[in-house]
This record gives C-alpha cells, structure tokens and sequence, in this order.
C-alpha cells in the first residue's frame, strides 16, 4: 500500500497550486458558503449551490423572492398548466449576487470558491434563466464555475461575452469519455477549453449520469482510466478530478497517483457542523446500514437519483408549489411531478391525502430537507465519528474531515478527540 498522503499532492490551476481536495456542490444550500469557506482556507477548493437560489436568499438575507413570486401567480394554483409561471430575471440576477458575493466577501485563505450550476434547473426559461445565473455569479466575483446536471453543449456560449470569461475557472461534470467529447466539440467554437473535468462515477450521491437499470455495471476508476488516455492521444491537458465513493484519503491517493488532478468528495461533509443538512438528519445520515440506500426514478428530471429510502418526500402527494418555486418546469411549463399528482387526484376524487410514488416535488421537499439524497458509501459514515451516551453521534468540523482526507494513509479514518 502507497505511504503517500494527498497532501504529497497539489491540483495546478492556471498559476494557483491548491490542496487537491474539492468539496462537491450539494444543493440546495447543504454545501453551505460556510462549508466552501472552510475549504477555501485550508488551501482546497469549496462549492456553493446555485440550486433554487431565491429560496436560499429568502432564508439567509431576509429577501422575499419565493413570497412575491406566489403571490404573483397565486390566480394559477389549482390550474393544471403552468405554462404562464415565469421567473422574475431581475430577482434571479440578485439572488446570485447576493449569495456569491457575501460568500467571496468572507473568503480566506489560499484557496477557491466555485459555484455548482445544474442545466436541469430549467425553471420554465432554460436558456434565459441560465444565462442569467451564469452571468451573474461572474458578476459578484465567483473564482469558477462547475457546470453540472447537464451536457452543457451551449453553455459556454451564454457567457462567452462576459469580461471574466477567460480568467476565472470554469469546469464541466461528466460521467463518461462520450459525454466530455460532445462538450468539447460543440463549444469549440468560443476557442475554450474547460480548465478542469469532474468525471462522476455511479456511486455518486443525488442524480446520476447513468441508466437506473445499469449504473451498477460502470466503476469510476474505468472511466478516468478510458478519459485520461483519450485526453493523453489527442494531446489536450485538462486536469481530471475522479468524484463518487472516495471515502478516505488512500481512496484519493489513488487516484492522484493514475494521473488524477484532485477529488471531489461530499459524503463525509455531509456531517459537518458546516453543512446546512438539519442536525436530527445528519444524524440519519449516521445511522443508515447500506439496505436503507437505493436509487430510485422519482426525481422529475428523468435522472436517476441516490437517497435514503426513509427520506420524507417519498409517496408525499403534496400539491405541487409552482407558483411560489416551479425550478424544475421545463420549456412548457411541464414537470413529471404535476402529470404524476393529478394522476393521483383522478384515481382518488374522495380522499383528504393521496401518494405519489412514482414522482416527488423535488422544489418544495428539497427546500424542506426531506429528500434526503446521499452517497453509496453514507453508511460507513458511523465509521469516521464516535456515539454518545444517549445514543447520538458526533458531528465533526469540515475542517476535521479535511485534513483527514489531506493527510491520513493506509487506509485510515482519524476518529474526533
């Protein structure tokens, strides 16, 4: 077994040499701006979530974004289209300046704070509203940009004018070779290569980029092997940063030794004192065996999705909040939620509450931390801390499970004095 650590180890961005540990973008707001600060000051790199960021900005900053939207389009409640339920572009623009420049505001250290911004956010706009997003999140000073839940294949060329365009990071998640050529032959055009690619394997917490029916047949270590051969044939230098089921710092290691420019990782965060998970959940984060894991369907974006089966928004049949969220509609004012509910309604005109199984309200459960989405290796989390008298466990500092990570071997998990 290697004797390195990952701190033997630094992630080369542009003139910036940088702990090779990122901390992934867990929306909506559990990888808090406290978090990404904490992995900024011990020289790595932090996501924020631009993930329904006018709700984030309601419940930080006091603003009254979601409150304002509902009552604009409360008239259209009980109708079944939503095709009228638009954004506000203006609040979209300054809640992202809101929340990104207060995080950069507070920023120490040595190291960087990204923005985790998800395609499948459509919010009834798509390309307006990511547009906006992007634009505005260059705008209050972000260091990069990681373009996620998405083949991003137009992306770049929403932001293309913008004067930060070339100087400030911006970065894609793959799950496959194939995925990472599209990107790069339909952006070609704007004369830019991504600085770094995340390449996200099937162990992975939240959506994935794989089939519901075969994830489990890809391993992520095969997939950077096939990416860093093919990057290394076409003589293209993009650092690559493996993600999905890197539990410890020997985890990482090996990576970093294949060719492997940094990690991401998020599972371990997810009990930190930093991330904006609600205590009582971290601590069924804790508790869970590896049977209360699975991936399931219910996600209205058509993406598979990994969570603890004792997640709160599971069969909630719940009416949709559209006119005070509605992220996830599409161009026609469409999501799989609504056509699942009224399914529901139809089937059981009399009753007082109904399920909804096969589809959940990802806006209002996500805002409520009641979809509780993980990684395949959550339950060993009961591994990196120590249980209480009353049966409780300890939450750890980000800090803590930092330097874990930059620092243990062999396979080790240092345990909280």
């Amino acid at each position: 077994m290697t004797t390195k650590c990952v701190d033997d180890f630094r992630l080369k961005l542009g003139d910036m040499e940088l702990v090779p540990i990122m901390i992934g973008g867990m929306g909506v707001d559990i990888s808090t701006a406290e978090l990404a600060l904490e992995a900024a000051r011990l020289g790595g790199v932090g996501h924020i979530s631009d993930a329904m960021l006018p709700t984030v900005a309601d419940r930080r900053y006091d603003t009254k974004f979601v409150k304002e939207k509902l009552k604009q389009y409360k008239y259209n409640v009980a109708n079944t289209d939503k095709s009228e339920v638009k954004f506000n572009l203006g609040q979209i623009e300054e809640a992202t300046r809101l929340h990104v420049s207060r995080t950069m505001e507070a920023k120490r250290g040595e190291g960087m704070v990204f923005i985790n911004c998800m395609e499948k956010l459509t919010m009834n706009a798509p390309k307006e509203t990511l547009k906006v997003r992007l634009n505005a999140a260059l705008d209050a000073g972000i260091d990069g940009i990681t373009l996620a839940a998405g083949l991003h294949l137009g992306s770049l060329a929403l932001i293309e004018e913008h004067r930060r365009f070339r100087d400030a990071k911006i970065g894609i998640i793959v799950s496959s070779l194939r995925a990472l050529q599209l990107f790069l032959r339909k952006n070609s055009r704007t004369g830019r290569l991504p600085d770094y690619v995340v390449v996200e394997g099937p162990l992975a917490g939240g959506h994935l980029g794989f089939g519901l029916d075969d994830w489990m047949k890809y391993d992520l270590a095969s997939i950077v092997t096939e990416i860093l051969a093919w990057l290394k044939a076409e003589q293209i230098d993009i650092p690559i940063i493996p993600a999905g089921g890197i539990f410890t710092g020997s985890d990482a290691v090996n990576f970093l030794e294949r060719g492997a420019a940094a990690v991401q990782v998020a599972t371990r965060f997810t009990i930190s004192n930093e991330c904006g998970l609600p205590d009582e959940t971290k601590q069924e984060y804790i508790k869970a065996d590896e049977k209360d894991i699975e991936v399931n369907a219910i996600s209205p974006t058509g993406y598979p999705m990994r969570m603890l089966i004792n997640s709160p928004g599971i069969g909630s049949g719940i009416r949709p909040n559209c006119e005070a969220y509605g992220y996830i509609l599409d161009s026609n004012g469409k999501c799989a939620y609504i056509e699942a509910y009224n399914r529901e309604v139809a089937a059981h005109p009399d009753a007082k509450k109904i399920k909804v199984w096969d589809k959940t309200c990802l806006c209002t459960h996500f805002r409520n931390f009641d979809i509780w989405t993980c990684g395949h290796y959550t339950y060993r989390l009961k591994d990196t801390t120590r249980q209480a008298e009353d049966g409780s466990y300890h939450l750890l500092s980000a800090e803590h499970v930092f330097k874990d990570y930059q620092f243990s071997k062999e396979g080790k998990i240092l345990l909280p004095e």
